[in-house]
């Protein structure tokens, strides 16, 4: 997957004392993006607008806020959080991923 043309925030996302690190790019088209890494651990994280979560690469499992459910996603798969919500996430191993923001 490649964005050309695209503009990187110099500036990283940090959370939960650098076990969760992210920059934060958007596309030539104007569509928001970070790039994340995640250390083992358990995490909330709230977002304001609808956003999609792609694995890239190990596994977590996953709850949204108001649901009793947790879900396992893997590389290859995505799970989507609602405008002004939350999840819950907990990694065992590292997790390479990419959150893709809906405006």
């Amino acid at each position: 997957m490649t964005y050309p043309n695209a503009t990187i925030t110099k500036k990283a996302n940090v959370y939960y004392d650098g076990d969760v690190i992210s920059r934060t790019i958007t596309t030539e088209d104007g569509q928001t993006k970070t790039l994340g890494f995640m250390q083992a651990g358990t995490y909330h994280f709230k977002t304001s607008a609808a956003e999609i979560m792609e694995i890239l690469h190990g596994e977590c499992r996953v709850r949204l806020d108001g649901s009793q459910d947790w879900h396992i996603y893997s590389a290859g798969e995505s799970f989507n959080v609602p405008a002004n919500s939350g999840f819950d996430i907990e990694v065992a191993d590292m997790l390479d991923y990419i959150c893709h923001f809906e405006d």
